[in-house]
């Protein structure tokens, strides 16, 4: 059973509550978004298995008892397989995030989330990902100004570095198709904020 702190939709501590409760009930809590880039300007998306598009680097719950930048942590870590000094980690941006959606069995999942949005500086190389292949199809690294460029639809294709365990690594041309956005959001809206950050440490 995982647990999960919540939160009003202030911000204020109320306990902690079963993950399965916490969206079955629309109760607020934290998740993480997590990004690493590197000194040349690039940013890492993970490919995911299900729908073979690009997301963030990683990404999921923050457990109760648990800050976000040691979420951040084992995020990467339980990913795609590296070890990071998460505490010098940069928050991004908080997006307040709501969705509900139905389930096959009638039910609902209501999510109400704190998104917290991080970037870490990461000076290794692709070939040391261990990502679980359960979850991923790979790791691709684009340029954040070029990627910026693709999203505001200034330029068309962009070529990735792509790298997957059975492949090695490869370049590709890709196009916004290739990055998952959910119905009613916008590339910019969700990946605006991290390729402008990632540009302003870089420069």
């Amino acid at each position: 059973m995982e647990y999960l702190d919540i939160y009003d939709e202030n911000g204020n501590y109320l306990g902690k509550e079963d993950r399965n409760i916490v969206h079955r009930d629309a109760l607020w809590h934290n998740t993480v978004h997590c990004w690493l880039y590197d000194k040349s300007g690039n940013v890492y998306f993970q490919i995911r298995s299900d729908s073979q598009t690009f997301y963030t680097t990683a990404s999921g719950h923050v457990q109760a008892g648990e800050s976000i930048k040691e979420a951040f942590g084992r995020e990467i870590k339980e990913e795609i397989g590296v070890s990071i000094n998460y505490e010098k980690a940069e928050l991004v941006t908080i997006v307040h995030y709501v969705l509900d959606r139905e389930n096959p069995d009638g039910s609902y999942f209501r999510d109400r989330a704190f998104s917290n949005v991080y970037v870490y500086e990461f000076k290794g190389n692709m070939e040391e990902f261990l990502y679980d292949e359960g979850e991923l199809a790979g790791v691709v690294k684009v340029n954040v100004k070029e990627t910026l460029a693709l999203f505001k639809g200034e330029i068309d294709t962009i070529e990735a570095t792509i790298y997957t365990r059975k492949d090695g690594a490869f370049q590709k041309a890709v196009t916004k198709k290739d990055f998952l956005v959910n119905k009613g959001e916008t590339h910019m809206e969700k990946y605006g904020e991290v390729l402008e950050k990632v540009i302003s440490l870089t420069q």
